[in-house]
């Protein structure tokens, strides 16, 4: 019993209206555990780590595990980016090789 409430206390304190509010939202839907899948979290991990050190929030949704997310999100190809904050909403799919490129998009203000 005693695991059971730390771990539902522990759970509700990293609540998304508990945790820190970053300045970049990301979320990077992948199909698996599979090599292509793997790079794409690597690539944008070291991006986010390099460019934006401590000022982000990375999602990692596997679509096999999560698929009501897939469909809400209306993800047709994985690795998908969805960069959701600041605005405007940006989505980058394909192998996320070129991260000049993606650095240029996920951090251009189009206001």
């Amino acid at each position: 019993m005693r695991k059971a409430r730390t771990r539902a206390t522990e759970a509700a304190r990293l609540t998304p209206a508990t945790r820190a509010v970053r300045a970049h939202i990301l979320r990077l839907f992948v199909a698996g555990a599979t090599i292509r899948s793997r790079q794409a979290i690597l690539r944008v991990r070291q991006l986010c780590e390099a460019e934006l050190k401590d000022n982000f929030t990375l999602e990692v949704i596997d679509i096999y595990q999560q698929p009501h997310l897939a469909r809400a999100n209306q993800i047709v190809a994985t690795p998908t980016l969805i960069k959701d904050f600041p605005r405007p909403v940006r989505r980058f799919i394909g192998n996320l090789a070129n991260t000049t490129g993606l650095f240029t998009e996920l951090i251009v203000d189009d206001n």
